[in-house]
């Protein structure tokens, strides 16, 4: 004679679709960054085009490098930051990846003609307020 099979295996089950359906359903509003991160991300983009297009040149670990390296170097370093979570303000980008070697923590620095040289962090923070206070209000 033949037993039914338990009653929790379409309990079980059930729960398991249920949950499937949940993660689906929450799946598009988790990859859709809010206004404010896609604000933040905008303002971190601009920064690192800003500094591509600028012409300066970029020191890190004791080397200069030409603008366009530059931009490259830290928008992987963005890049690799947003894929270990650590997406957040143009600020948090500034002192976490924009400011100084993750290697061997030395500042970075920045040169343009015509310019005295500079920490990058304060490079960066005056390109932030010059783009923020010619951006329209939010």
């Amino acid at each position: 004679m033949r037993r039914p099979p338990p009653r929790t295996a379409g309990i079980r089950s059930r729960a398991a679709a249920a949950a499937c359906l949940l993660l689906a359903s929450a799946a598009p509003a988790l990859a859709q960054p809010s206004a404010g991160q896609a604000l933040a991300e905008a303002e971190i983009e601009a920064l690192i085009a800003g500094l591509g297009d600028s012409g300066c040149r970029f020191q890190r670990n004791g080397r200069w490098h030409g603008a366009a390296e530059a931009q490259a170097h830290l928008r992987r370093k963005y890049e690799w930051g947003r894929r270990g979570g650590e997406a957040g303000s143009a600020e948090a980008f500034i002192d976490r990846a924009a400011s100084r070697s993750s290697v061997t923590g030395r500042a970075y620095r920045v040169s343009c003609t015509g310019q005295p040289e500079a920490d990058a962090a304060e490079w960066f923070r005056a390109r932030l307020a010059d783009l923020r206070a010619s951006t329209p209000a939010r």
